[in-house]
């Protein structure tokens, strides 16, 4: 695909600094919605370094409001059917596990599948295994179809921020500076903008070194497949063809960003598995810490954080990517709502006050995970106990609710489905409530034939997307459904409290 160069343009809506799939989805989350978006991306292409393996099913979902879903399954068929048909013979270790807790294999069997959460969910993982350089393919082509200008080899380098926007000086294809009204850092855990924006990124340091790469590897029959404990460490085989971690206790590496070379690599897993190994060589490699930190706050003035700049923790259990792409859907609409001028009072507020909480229990889970790791008496105690809770009943949904993202709720009031992500709703005519969020707008579902209802939708013409439909599954009435798929106000039982919806509405999409 050709990247696109620098234009003559300099003027825009939002500039996004970082074109990973976290700025990629806000991006496109902004130009769906009318903001028009630059990002700035310092690399002339692709990284390629392992990094996330897959996504979790709240980021599914956000990409199926999209119309992203087809995409995503034709990638994944492609990856793991074309070049790693290997693959499938290889999943033993995980089909029968929902996942892992620090390299504790979470039983499938137990799981509740009629947990009012998942229910109707899950039916082929709670995780959609998919490389995250395949993502961020997606997501650029997306963001390009959409309009979305993208300049790589434009290394944000500094920016002053006044009254009406942000200045941003950039070098990469000689220098130049581009002006926004607003400025998002979604530039990574070193981020040039959080630090510049003068927003502390308070934590724990880390503990650890964790080592992943693709590797040619001799030797590979004596190495068991998935989550391996040892008394020296925590180290990964597979599910694809070569892929290798490990995880040792002996601190931060002294230069996390030096080139990972075979021989590092082939150390660190004998060191591990305590097996006999040779790698040959090694793609992508790269190195990871336990380092835990978050930004006090996710935005200072015009300025914002999404993703990795404004927490960053150990990559167990694929929390990473995913609570960035949660980032990046609920500021998206609210940003592009203040753009074109139509956003209630403190909308931009909210973004904190919602998204800040989910990284502070991520941030805790996977420090969690880290201390059943460590192969001291305390940790191998806490490890055995660890183990017989997650093998439960209520202990393996709890895990699936966590790792699917599905646990996430704002506080929208007391009703259990207000705040929560809609549920899976098979309407009659055959459509399912993902399938009406394609534009990006809010929408009023409609399912008992209210004409009070369809008033208030009147009112909010543009922002919100009446549906009237029947579905003999559903036990709910009405649903008003921001435009990040988050529910915010429901009718069950007959019971239809307009105030109450006026209210919500008001909230999320302004004065009528």
């Amino acid at each position: 695909m050709e990247i696109p160069q620098f234009t003559t343009s300099t003027t825009y809506d939002v500039v996004i600094a970082g074109a990973g799939p976290v700025g990629l989805m806000l991006a496109t989350e902004l130009q769906l919605q009318g903001a028009r978006t630059l990002v700035l991306e310092r690399r002339a292409s692709y990284d390629l370094s392992v990094k996330a393996g897959g996504i979790n099913t709240a980021s599914v979902e956000a990409l199926e409001r999209r119309g992203l879903l087809p995409a995503l399954q034709a990638t994944r068929q492609s990856f793991f059917m074309g070049a790693n048909k290997e693959v499938g013979a290889k999943m033993s270790p995980y089909a029968a596990s929902v996942g892992h807790f620090g390299g504790i294999h979470v039983p499938a069997r137990p799981v509740d599948q009629d947990d009012p959460l998942l229910r109707g969910r899950g039916q082929d993982g709670w995780y959609l295994m998919l490389p995250q350089v395949e993502l961020e393919k997606i997501l650029f082509s997306r963001a390009l179809d959409l309009g979305v200008e993208i300049w790589r080899d434009a290394a944000v380098e500094e920016f002053e921020e006044d009254e009406g926007g942000v200045t941003v000086q950039i070098n990469g294809q000689g220098k130049r500076e581009v002006r926004g009204q607003w400025l998002v850092g979604c530039d990574g855990g070193h981020s040039l903008v959080r630090m510049m924006a003068g927003i502390d990124f308070p934590g724990t340091d880390p503990k650890i070194t964790g080592r992943a790469a693709t590797v040619e590897i001799e030797g590979a029959e004596n190495l068991e497949e998935g989550w391996q404990y040892t008394s020296k460490g925590v180290y990964v085989y597979g599910p694809m063809p070569g892929r290798v971690r490990t995880v040792e206790f002996d601190g931060p590496p002294p230069d996390k960003n030096a080139p990972v070379t075979a021989e590092e690599m082939e150390s660190s897993l004998r060191r591990v598995s305590g097996q006999d190994i040779r790698i040959n060589s090694v793609s992508g490699g790269t190195r990871f810490t336990d380092n835990a930190r978050q930004a006090s706050t996710y935005r200072r003035g015009r300025v914002f954080l999404c993703g990795d700049a404004a927490h960053v923790h150990s990559p167990f259990s694929g929390q990473g990517l995913n609570m960035g792409l949660g980032d990046a859907v609920n500021l998206g609409w609210k940003l592009a709502a203040t753009v074109q001028g139509w956003a209630p009072k403190n909308l931009l507020e909210t973004y904190t006050l919602e998204r800040h909480p989910v990284g502070v229990h991520v941030l805790d889970w996977t420090r969690a995970q880290v201390a059943v790791m460590r192969g001291d008496p305390d940790a191998c105690a806490l490890r055995k106990i660890t183990t017989d809770l997650l093998g439960t009943k209520d202990g393996a949904t709890h895990y699936v609710k966590q790792i699917s993202g599905l646990w996430q709720r704002y506080d929208h009031g007391d009703d259990a489905m207000v705040g929560m992500t809609i549920p899976r709703i098979q309407m009659n005519d055959g459509t399912c409530l993902t399938d009406y969020f394609h534009d990006g707008r809010a929408v009023l579902f409609d399912l008992v034939g209210n004409d009070e209802l369809a008033t208030l939708a009147g009112k909010h013409t543009g922002r919100l997307r009446l549906v009237q439909a029947t579905s003999k599954d559903a036990e709910v009435d009405a649903l008003f459904v921001r435009p990040d798929g988050f529910v915010a106000w429901a009718a069950t039982s007959g019971v239809c409290d307009v105030e109450t919806l006026k209210a919500a509405l008001a909230r999320s999409l302004g004065d009528s």
